[in-house]
């Protein structure tokens, strides 16, 4: 259970509020960000978000966006959830309906395959670009695994390098990690990450 307050409440597909709410909390946590914290820097108490975050009040899309812009993720990702029907919120995720982040250009584009970030894990479709690199190392505090659909991959989880091609896998839990595309083709890789990172 997490310590700024959350509790496990009942999942309710008809509200697209407590959807964004939910997601609004994990993509905080996982960005190691309190509640005040995020207040003081949308200039907002702490009460009211922590209804948004409860689904119990509703961002207008200024907000919304101002969230977004706060994580770096685009404002889309959270009004992609108003268009999906209410049977199936929660449930499925629609190929035209997946929220994205990043893009080939910058080297990485991902795709989120599960629902929404309720969950204790999230399922992300990588797209790494020919001949891209990450900028520098990433150190989260989760365990992640990947399979490779297609391409190749260099993959550094530590102080090991590894060369991954499709229908390979990896795992690693809380180390450092860089990746870079030496290929002239893309590399697809479905990642599965516990704690949601997004």
């Amino acid at each position: 259970m997490a310590s700024d307050g959350a509790q496990a409440e009942k999942y309710d597909p008809g509200n697209v509020s407590a959807d964004i709410g939910r997601d609004i909390r994990a993509i905080r946590q996982s960005k190691g960000m309190t509640l005040t914290e995020m207040a003081v820097k949308l200039g907002r108490s702490i009460g009211y978000l922590s209804q948004v975050e409860r689904g119990i009040s509703e961002l207008s899309t200024e907000e919304l966006r101002q969230v977004a812009d706060l994580f770096g993720v685009p404002l889309g990702w959270f009004l992609v959830l108003s268009d999906v029907s209410e049977a199936e919120r929660g449930y499925i995720t629609r190929a035209g309906l997946r929220r994205t982040s990043g893009d080939t250009e910058g080297g990485l584009a991902e795709e989120l395959l599960s629902p929404d970030l309720s969950g204790s894990f999230e399922v992300i479709r990588s797209i790494f670009a020919p001949r891209s690199k990450r900028s520098r190392p990433a150190l989260r505090m989760t365990e992640e695994t990947a399979y490779m659909v297609s391409g190749m991959l260099d993959i550094r989880i530590g102080d090991k390098k590894f060369t991954v091609h499709a229908g390979d896998s990896f795992r690693f839990k809380e180390e450092e990690f860089d990746w870079e595309n030496n290929s002239d083709e893309p590399a697809v890789a479905i990642w599965v990450v516990s704690p949601p990172i997004y």
